[in-house]
């Protein structure tokens, strides 16, 4: 759909005023031992019939709470305020029994993780029909057929054998297809999607978003879409509401708040995004410091402490949201909906936007790698900055001229890390006393791949093709069922825990979940030295060895004596890159560092590892789904599909002309945070779910969702990929691509 006729279709439905859902003034309180949690502040909006909303934010911005407030789904302790009308009818503090009968029928949600929203004893078929039964006088057979007719709607393959099957044995991407159907049942007026697609792949991801959209064709229902996703924004709604610390501070049409964004929170986000379209030479900008505490909001403008325009006004009165609009017409608003004769009105909560008009995110706030939580004036951001290159210095000259580190002088970077058909089959054993084995899964099926001095090699790929556990292998951290893996030259893969010790110092890991792998226990100045305690070389100066390490990656030394649980996402990431580096290694492996972290703390995250690796002379693996982050960090990209390795290449190369068919699929299927770019992009649709690893296809293993060999292939094209696997070639240039008939085109 092409910007101008979006723009139709939403100033038809503004005209038409037809409001279907009106939300003005709510709030929402939380007793805690620490006295009120307000949550949410005087959050006001309308939704219009047909038309889409999304509310963006960071986590713990009131986005979900807002959305739980509206459905009467919060617990009993919590304190609603305002007002929520549907179709003219007040909502908010209905009975049990009164609101139940609108939820499902004029108002249905989606939550996040479908696996918790379906009950695993009952059928998919008997759940879908159950909402069908609750609000309608039809028989079974009757609701039967309409569960089976909305599953053909959102697209699930054999609906007639997914009836009679159980949550626990369809795919997350069928899952949330499955809670689709279940939310359109009844043909709602609204539609809430709290993060329908978070836990997704992104091929799956536009499986969901399709979904989703032909559920609002079928029923007419206007959607409020609550995600992190700018991109899946910029694709999916008319118009978009920023929160933060329980505030919407900007709202507009969603080409106005992309492109002249007035709040500087807003436009922060907008350029803390790695993006697939832009240029791999650009640095992040991340938003300094953290989101307050709701507990202890700051006084005036929530956002002042981070927001690097902030001044005395901003510190004593907190900003309505405003019109913003030319001539005299600047009255305050506060339900972000039309003003007659105008379209879509555009209102920003802060008390200098005219300033804002075309700024740019890296104008405003100053690209660093420092973690600034608590630091304020531009000043203090500055003295925290030298003081990291003061320690980064030190660091630098403890590790002297050894060979791959900063200053080397190296010529030809060298193979550090070398790995030869790595295969790692995981056994399936039988159920019983004896526990026969009865099969194999085979996560990874013939993996080479070399990593050199000061490069990042990126493994992508979706959920389950292997990636982290090649990194495991190459690791040593589990074993081999057949291949070589070398460093420097030496062989891995046979070495004992005992004799793998000594090599460690070289080669370390960083999790995805900061949290999960830091000890509770422990303060954060233990937690590093402690790599240092087992390989024997802690010394007098431990102490200052940890402040050091937590200054290089930009935390604040005094806070060595705290716990993880005292920390940011972001922070405790640092943390574990801090321990990481103890030991001088040479090789970070990087397990998903930065998908559990908000977009703004993500690009600190990411300009971190870049700086490190510049300074430190550092090689990575980084294990990502995402290609937008990919593309920004890597030098070089692999592509994993089900096990094998389907395309590699520079990442130049890789994202400027792909050549295999999954490769192309990935990036078509990653959303671009751009209105006019993601609604006119050309799309590859992949159909289906991966295989199971334990009985992969014949051939090539992508034949079965391949657009290729459905719609393009002759018979005789088709037999060969069904029967011959295919080799990983060289295309020239190192471009190398496992399709016995793979093609280059462009998609950004």
């Amino acid at each position: 759909m092409t910007t101008e006729h979006m723009n139709e279709e939403h100033t038809a439905a503004a005209g038409a005023d037809d409001v279907v859902l009106e939300v003005s003034g709510l709030s929402v309180t939380f007793p805690s031992d620490d006295g009120p949690l307000p949550a949410v502040r005087e959050v006001s909006y309308e939704l219009r019939r047909g038309e889409a909303l999304g509310i963006v934010g960071e986590s713990g911005s009131g986005k979900s709470v807002t959305s739980m407030a509206i459905m009467g789904l919060l617990p009993r302790n919590a304190k609603v305020e305002g007002s929520a009308k549907l179709l003219g009818q007040e909502i908010i503090g209905l009975s049990d029994k009164r609101i139940s009968e609108v939820r499902g029928q004029k108002i249905a949600m989606i939550f996040q993780d479908p696996l918790t929203s379906l009950n695993p004893v009952y059928t998919i078929g008997y759940q879908i029909a159950e909402a069908v039964l609750a609000h309608r006088k039809v028989s079974k057979k009757a609701a039967m057929d309409r569960a089976l007719e909305l599953l053909e709607i959102v697209g699930i393959p054999s609906p007639e054998q997914r009836l009679r099957q159980y949550p626990h044995e369809l795919s997350g991407g069928m899952r949330q297809r499955v809670v689709i159907a279940i939310a359109m049942a009844n043909d709602p007026d609204v539609i809430i999607a709290d993060e329908p697609t978070t836990a997704l792949d992104v091929t799956v991801q536009a499986q969901v978003l399709e979904a989703l959209q032909k559920a609002r064709q079928e029923t007419g229902a206007a959607l409020v879409l609550i995600t992190h996703d700018l991109g899946v924004v910029a694709g999916q709604v008319d118009r978009v509401g920023v929160m933060y610390a329980g505030r919407i501070v900007e709202m507009g049409a969603v080409e106005e708040v992309f492109y002249r964004p007035r709040m500087p929170y807003a436009l922060g986000l907008l350029g803390s995004l790695p993006r697939l379209d832009g240029d791999r030479g650009d640095r992040l900008t991340p938003i300094l410091g953290t989101p307050p505490s709701l507990r202890d909001l700051p006084e005036g403008c929530g956002f002042a402490p981070r927001c690097p325009m902030a001044r005395d006004l901003c510190h004593q009165e907190e900003p309505r949201l405003a019109l913003l609009e030319t001539g005299d017409r600047q009255d305050a608003v506060e339900d972000g909906g039309s003003v007659e004769g105008t379209g879509p009105a555009h209102t920003a909560a802060c008390h200098f936007s005219e300033e804002l008009v075309g700024a740019t995110a890296a104008d405003l706030f100053r690209a660093t790698s420092v973690d600034t939580e608590g630091v304020g004036s531009v000043a203090e951001v500055e003295a925290a900055e030298s003081s990291v290159a003061g320690a980064r210095g030190e660091y630098l000259d403890e590790l002297g001229e050894e060979p791959g580190r900063a200053g080397s002088g190296t010529a030809e970077p060298k193979v550090l890390l070398t790995a030869t058909d790595l295969v790692k089959n995981f056994p399936i054993r039988s159920k019983g006393l004896l526990r026969r084995r009865i099969g194999d899964v085979q996560a990874v099926s013939g993996i080479s791949l070399d990593l050199r001095e000061r490069e990042t090699l990126a493994l992508v790929g979706e959920s389950g093709c292997g990636k982290s556990t090649t990194a495991r292998l190459l690791l040593n951290l589990i074993k081999l069922t057949s291949g070589e893996v070398s460093y420097l030259g030496r062989p891995l893969h046979d070495l004992t825990d005992r004799r793998m010790r000594p090599l460690r110092k070289d080669l370390q890991l960083v999790f995805q979940d900061p949290f999960a792998s830091l000890d509770p226990r422990m303060t954060v100045a233990d937690i590093i030295a402690e790599p240092m305690r087992i390989h024997g070389s802690a010394h007098r100066d431990a102490r200052k060895r940890v402040s050091e390490l937590l200054e290089l990656v930009g935390l604040n030394p005094e806070h060595g004596s705290r716990y993880p649980h005292e920390f940011s996402g972001g922070q405790r990431q640092r943390i574990g890159v801090a321990r990481a580096l103890s030991l001088n290694p040479r090789v970070l492996v990087l397990d998903e560092p930065v998908s559990a972290l908000d977009v703004s703390i993500q690009a600190g995250v990411i300009n971190l590892l870049e700086d490190l690796q510049d300074e430190l002379g550092l090689s990575y693996l980084f294990v990502s789904h995402d290609l937008s982050v990919v593309k920004h960090i890597a030098d070089r990209v692999a592509v994993m599909y089900l096990g094998k390795m389907v395309e590699t290449a520079t990442t130049d190369q890789l994202f400027s002309s792909p050549a295999h068919p999954y490769t192309q699929a990935l990036i078509s299927a990653i959303p671009l945070p751009d209105p006019v770019k993601e609604r006119t992009r050309e799309r590859i649709t992949v159909t289906g779910d991966i295989p199971s690893p334990a009985d992969p296809p014949s051939g090539c293993r992508f034949r079965t969702r391949c657009p290729k060999f459905a719609n393009e292939l002759s018979d005789a094209e088709r037999a060969k990929c069904v029967e011959e696997p295919p080799e990983l070639m060289d295309r020239g240039a190192g471009h190398r691509d496992a399709c016995h008939y793979s093609k280059v085109i462009e998609l950004i």
